[in-house]
C-alpha cells in the first residue's frame, strides 16, 4: 500500500471512529452560530481516563475566511496548497444542509485536509441527540465547550 492511500485510509478510519463527536460538535455549532466548519486537530491529542481526544472547534462562517487565511500563513501547516481552496470551503459552508452534512477541516502531521461529508449513516441533529442520551460517557472524551448537553452555549475558538 503507498503512505497516499494509509494516509486517505487513516482519514476515513478517523471519521468513522469519531463521527457522533464530529456530528454533536457540528450540531452545537450550528445551533449557536447557524453555517460553520468543524475544525479538528490530531497533532497534540489529550490522554484521560477515556482515551485520546483531539481539539475540536466549529467557526462559524462569519469568522471562517480569516481563519483559514490565519491558518495558511502559518509556517507549519501546509494546508490546501492553492489559494483558491479557500473561496471553495466558504462556498460549501454557504450552500450545505447542516441537518445533515457536515464540513470538517481535519489537521494531521504536517497538513489539513478538507472533508465535505455527505450521506452519512447519521444525521448531526442525531449525534448530538445520542451523545446527549448518554454524557457521562462522552464528558471525559468530548472536546467540547458546551459544558453539558442541557444547555448549549457558543463554542469559542
Amino acid at each position: 500500500m503507498s503512505e497516499i492511500n494509509d494516509r486517505s485510509n487513516w482519514h476515513q478510519d478517523f471519521i468513522a471512529s469519531n463521527l457522533l463527536v464530529i456530528g454533536y460538535n457540528a450540531w452545537v455549532g450550528h445551533l449557536n452560530q447557524k453555517r460553520g466548519a468543524i475544525v479538528c486537530s490530531t497533532n497534540s491529542p489529550t490522554l484521560g481516563v477515556s482515551g485520546e481526544s483531539f481539539k475540536t472547534h466549529f467557526v462559524g462562517r462569519s469568522r471562517l475566511a480569516p481563519f483559514l487565511n490565519a491558518w495558511l500563513a502559518a509556517s507549519d501547516t501546509a494546508i490546501l496548497h492553492h489559494h483558491f481552496m479557500i473561496d471553495h470551503i466558504l462556498e460549501v459552508v454557504d450552500n450545505y444542509d447542516p441537518t445533515t452534512e457536515v464540513v470538517l477541516l481535519l489537521e494531521s502531521f504536517d497538513g489539513a485536509t478538507f472533508f465535505y461529508l455527505k450521506n452519512l449513516p447519521i444525521t448531526p441533529p442525531q449525534c448530538y441527540e445520542q451523545v446527549c442520551k448518554t454524557w457521562d460517557e462522552f464528558q471525559p472524551g468530548v472536546s467540547v465547550n458546551s459544558g453539558s448537553c442541557d444547555q448549549v452555549q457558543p463554542s469559542m475558538m
